[in-house]
């Protein structure tokens, strides 16, 4: 049976706009379930229902594949059921519809697979996540009602401690899986139904602005950045241009040239030296002034013509993997150094292409402190590796 991955992610949002392609951790929201989906590989194809057009361009920047639902189901009440029912008329083929949802940042590969085994080897028509909770439930009293509240879930004479009690169920909207008859007569859970239990880590809903610094805690802690391990960072190798510095050249009238660049930057270079992170700079230019006037302390190389072989060469000098290298880059120069490298950042203003191949879009402009900020980002990261060897 031809099983596809379906995530819904209309233009409109009436709590944060454009909330499926804001940058949650550097990627894209709509990006995080996406690679999950793609690394399962479980799927016959995977899908975005979108009515806009930033959307489809992220879409297919993750290897998806977009179908563009009509206005009628694009409205704020159409419901989930409506959009996919409406896919499902437009694509015959599909005799299974995974529907993720693109507000769970930290869905991992293996829940999909699992739930792909129930649905096709063990013959459920519908799965659905849930996460258990530890939560005691009271009935709701209306102002102006003169009645007491009672209890719905626990005895309080008898109160259990959290170890000694199971917990309830709780959908959390990850994700529902359901074959084709079943949506076809109205219904997303029904048949023989079957839930898939979510670790409470990985059970993050983005709804309200206010879950966004919270959700990019827990997504760099629980999320899934790719099949391959973490590995710590060694290298960070920086694009001078529009990376350290905003890019701007400033000419005075004796022909000396000047740029500016943020202090932060320069503290957050120190601050990868004092971890242990080698940084060196790159450039297609020779400003070799620009850095002896920074007194940054770096290997450069300037008047750069194949940023890849120097980037090759270094990392093969130091002796490192990939995934021991970072980069950050802002022009289309340095788009194969992006893909290249384990962890790859750009600033905010970076052109697009270069955003098309960086793991990590800083909130910040090129020489308005990217660099620190993608400090911070390698520093979070080394967090998870060495959590992770921990465990």
């Amino acid at each position: 049976p031809h099983l596809a991955a379906l995530v819904l992610a209309r233009g409109g949002s009436k709590g944060i706009p454009l909330k499926n392609i804001k940058l949650l951790a550097g990627v894209p929201l709509i990006g995080w379930v996406l690679r999950a989906a793609m690394d399962a590989g479980v799927f016959h194809s995977i899908w975005v229902s979108t009515d806009h057009d930033e959307i489809e361009k992220v879409a297919k920047q993750f290897g998806a594949q977009v179908h563009r639902r009509s206005p009628e189901v694009s409205q704020d009440s159409s419901t989930s059921l409506e959009a996919i029912t409406e896919f499902l008329n437009h694509h015959h083929e599909v005799d299974i519809v995974g529907n993720i949802q693109a507000t769970s940042p930290c869905l991992h590969p293996s829940d999909l697979m699992k739930v792909a085994d129930l649905i096709q080897k063990e013959g459920f028509d519908s799965v659905f996540s849930v996460v258990r909770r530890h939560q005691f439930r009271w009935s709701e009293v209306k102002k102006g009602e003169n009645k007491m509240t009672e209890p719905q879930n626990l005895n309080p004479a008898k109160r259990y401690r959290r170890q000694d009690w199971p917990g309830e169920l709780y959908e959390n909207g990850s994700f529902y899986f359901a074959k084709r008859h079943l949506i076809e007569k109205g219904y997303l859970q029904g048949g023989k139904m079957a839930y898939y239990e979510m670790r409470a880590e990985h059970s993050v809903d983005i709804d309200i602005d206010i879950d966004w610094p919270i959700a990019e805690q827990r997504v760099l802690s629980f999320g899934y950045f790719g099949k391959e391990p973490l590995k710590e960072v060694k290298l960070l190798v920086c694009s001078i241009d529009g990376c350290l510095t905003n890019g701007r050249i400033y000419v005075t009238e004796d022909h000396k040239e000047m740029v500016s660049y943020d202090y932060r930057d320069i503290v957050g270079v120190d601050l990868l030296k004092k971890r242990g992170i080698q940084v060196r700079l790159i450039s297609d230019r020779d400003c070799s002034k620009t850095l002896s006037a920074m007194q940054l302390g770096c290997v450069a190389k300037v008047n750069v013509t194949n940023k890849l072989q120097v980037l090759k060469d270094w990392q093969e000098d130091m002796g490192l993997s990939w995934k021991e290298v970072a980069f950050l880059g802002n022009e289309e120069s340095d788009v194969e150094c992006l893909k290249q490298a384990g962890m790859s950042g750009v600033p905010a203003d970076a052109c697009a292409a270069a955003q098309k191949a960086a793991g990590y879009i800083c909130k910040s402009r090129g020489g308005c402190g990217a660099v620190r900020e993608f400090a911070e980002h390698i520093f979070l990261l080394l967090e998870k590796v060495n959590s992770a060897r921990k465990q």
